[in-house]
């Protein structure tokens, strides 16, 4: 029998207290809560849950990336498993599956709602609105993942709609995704059945969508960060708000996870019981999880912190058993395999050959700490028979690869990343996972794609003869190494990166989003330059 007591000051979220008491658990469930007559130190509450993340985007498998939440605190993640999807299909969101089941950690998976994403680019895989529904059926899978195809749910697209009836038939809530939908649209999309939205990037935003019935979850992740934007709403709506990252890189989820986004938002004035009733309980409410709230009878999922103020958790309990402590995580590395899909030859530097032309270039413009982009207008720079990158304007050449098959490469322009010299290169590029590629000049893009490609999937950067290269053999976008090696190497491929020159926060996290068409406004895919206001790809 699994028997233990600990002491500390109860944060009881939904009475709105603390107070002294002893917790006492039995066979992995809370038994008793005695109040105590004497000070103790530190504080018990409810885990933290992240109410949506890509795993995926870790670079890490999900048994690994426990191994790292849980030291911050986290128990739980609402995960979509799309990344993977779009690579192998079915196949890919039960190797998540599994592989999470093998550790001590609450990892809710959905069904995923839009693979392909769209018909304007290549992926590795289809899952189809049958395929849908038969996931829908398994116990482990919770809910539909973020329906990302707005225009076909907005136009009626039988497909659409038919896996949103499926998760409506099972009971099972739909997660939204709709960047900069206001108004009417934004009111008709709701009622179709999205319950969810992580997009929004400005307060009257999320405003407009919590007035029409929609929880709003909070984003902070490695390269989209909607805190400052949002946080202020939770004063009024803290009962159907949520906090997620999304997408949080290794190096930074090494160094916190919910943990810190809750200390910011108490650092800003917010009360304490709002933002963990945020943090802690309602993706519990929302997603019907079987979760502990730190009540009598409950899984003993919980924590035990050091203030209410920074929330380092000195110790995190998982179905009543010690996983983390002081740091340190206790869950044990496992074996796992590697599929991957990955089938394309290595390109030649003619393959990023641009031809000269006088008119002005369309040109992606990424915002740091956003997902979408601007379009500009710039004047070409033109060396012989080509147009070429210019650094020195901060023009940079862009380019996606098919790995799925041999195809001609798709090329663009991009500014705002102030790369000065070399090209970085990433097959974490969603939501297909082709390689995505920028680069001061067609040598070093070439080198830094056919990096990816021998490694059959990773980021990588190449300057010259000098190159590094971070492989991702699972599925070409996460790696089976220890979570603490992955982070290591990717901070110091991260740290190159910026050492070229790239001015943004996050550089390859920045990188993979712009192949991300659904969200607006401009961005690149193996097939093109493609418009998300219009939703079609733009002529060469």
């Amino acid at each position: 029998m699994n028997t233990f007591s600990i002491q500390g000051n109860f944060v009881d979220i939904p009475a709105r207290t603390i107070r002294p008491v002893e917790i006492a658990v039995v066979n992995g469930h809370i038994q008793r809560i005695t109040d105590l007559d004497v000070p103790v130190d530190g504080y018990l509450m409810p885990g933290f849950i992240d109410a949506h993340v890509h795993v995926e985007s870790s670079m890490l498998i999900p048994s690994e990336f426990a191994r790292l939440a849980v030291t911050h605190g986290t128990v739980a993640t609402i995960s979509d498993p799309h990344e993977i999807a779009n690579v192998l299909g079915v196949e890919g969101v039960e190797y998540m599956i599994a592989n999470g089941k093998q550790v001590p950690f609450h990892f809710f998976f959905g069904a995923p709602s839009c693979v392909p994403a769209t018909t304007f680019e290549t992926a590795g895989a289809t899952i189809d609105a049958h395929q849908v529904g038969q996931l829908l059926e398994r116990p482990e899978v919770l809910y539909l993942s973020e329906m990302m195809n707005f225009p076909g749910v907005l136009n009626g697209d039988p497909e659409v709609l038919q896996k949103i009836a499926h998760a409506q038939r099972l009971g099972k809530p739909v997660d939204g995704h709709a960047p900069g939908l206001r108004g009417e649209m934004a009111e008709r999309y709701i009622k179709a059945g999205m319950s969810t939205d992580h997009e929004c990037f400005t307060a009257e935003e999320a405003l407009d969508k919590l007035d029409h019935g929609m929880w709003v979850q909070i984003r902070e992740g490695s390269a989209a960060k909607n805190f400052e934007a949002l946080h202020g709403l939770l004063n009024d709506h803290w009962g159907r708000m949520m906090f997620c990252s999304d997408d949080k890189h290794p190096d930074s989820l090494v160094l916190g996870h919910l943990n810190t986004v809750c200390a910011r938002a108490v650092a800003a004035g917010i009360d304490l019981f709002k933002v963990l009733q945020a943090a802690c309980l309602n993706p519990i409410l929302h997603y019907n999880l079987p979760l502990g709230q730190l009540a009598l009878g409950d899984p003993a999922d919980f924590i035990f912190v050091e203030d209410l103020v920074h929330f380092k958790a000195l110790k995190t309990f998982i179905r009543g058993q010690l996983v983390a402590e002081d740091g340190k995580s206790h869950i044990a590395r496992v074996q796992a395999s590697a599929p991957n899909n990955f089938n394309c030859s290595p390109k030649s530097q003619a393959d990023f050959h641009v031809p000269a032309t006088h008119g002005d270039l369309l040109v992606i413009e990424p915002y740091d700490g956003q997902l979408i982009t601007g379009k500009v207008h710039v004047p070409p720079t033109v060396a012989g028979d080509a147009c070429v990158a210019d650094p020195a304007r901060d023009l940079l050449k862009i380019a996606v690869v098919n790995r799925y098959a041999d195809a001609p490469v798709a090329l663009g322009w991009i500014t705002n990343m102030g790369l000065q010299r070399g090209a970085l290169a990433s097959c974490v590029a969603h939501d297909s996972h082709n390689i995505v590629a920028v680069g001061t000049n067609d040598a070093d893009l070439c080198a830094a794609v056919n990096a990816v490609i021998a490694a059959k999937g990773g980021v990588s950067l190449a300057d010259g003869p000098l190159g590094m290269t971070l492989a991702l053999p699972v599925a070409g976008i996460m790696s089976d190494a220890d979570a603490y090696d992955v982070a290591r190497d990717y901070s110091a491929i991260d740290r190159a990166a910026k050492e070229l020159g790239c001015t943004m926060a996050a550089p390859y996290m920045t990188l993979s989003f712009m192949a991300l068409l659904v969200i607006p406004h401009l961005k690149m895919s193996d097939l093109g330059l493609f418009d998300g206001d219009s939703f079609r790809l733009l002529p060469p």
